[in-house]
């Protein structure tokens, strides 16, 4: 089974979908899922003295502006090990700017986590919570000599339109094929 490709994504994406995660809540270690065999590779370390604030995945079956499957902060109690899949609610987003341009990370809730489950929109959570996000985010880069600049956060409704959108882009791309 292939991460990004086999894993069906309800049509119905406003209570939840399943994200798989690639990098646990606290980790420095950056990973991502080979687009072509599904495994699970070392991208870097990072440089900067930050670490993951939630854990931190993709929408399967999904293709987003960077070329990329959609990502996804899962917000939760615990780290969770790479390529777990965990049942996800979307309440807002990030649109970030670094050298290979604009990126949309998501926002969401492990629906099973009690801790976490009732929060239903971006603008519910802690204070301190969306600080820590946006500021890992203008941090990380920074000892590689790369900038990255955060937007204000974005709402649900929007969540839900980038991901829409990003789930009809992979379905676009004869590319993403599973060959």
């Amino acid at each position: 089974m292939h991460p990004l490709h086999d894993i069906v994504v309800p049509q119905a994406i406003e209570d939840f979908v399943p994200v798989v995660i690639e990098i646990p809540k606290g980790s420095k270690l950056k990973y991502e899922v080979d687009k072509s065999t599904g495994l699970l590779m070392l991208d870097r370390v990072l440089y900067s003295s930050v670490h993951y604030p939630a854990n931190y995945g993709f929408v399967p079956q999904s293709h987003a502006d960077d070329g990329d499957p959609l990502d996804v902060l899962v917000l939760m109690q615990e780290p969770v090990v790479p390529l777990t899949i965990v049942r996800a609610r979307a309440i807002g987003g990030l649109k970030m700017r670094d050298d290979k341009g604009e990126d949309d990370k998501i926002v969401a809730v492990a629906v099973d986590d009690p801790a976490y489950a009732h929060y239903r929109d971006i603008k519910e959570l802690p204070p301190h919570i969306m600080r820590e996000l946006e500021r890992f985010f203008s941090d990380y880069k920074v000892l590689e000599g790369k900038e990255s600049v955060v937007d204000t956060p974005y709402d649900r409704a929007v969540a839900l339109r980038v991901m829409r959108a990003a789930l009809d882009g992979y379905r676009a791309m004869s590319a993403w094929k599973k060959g």
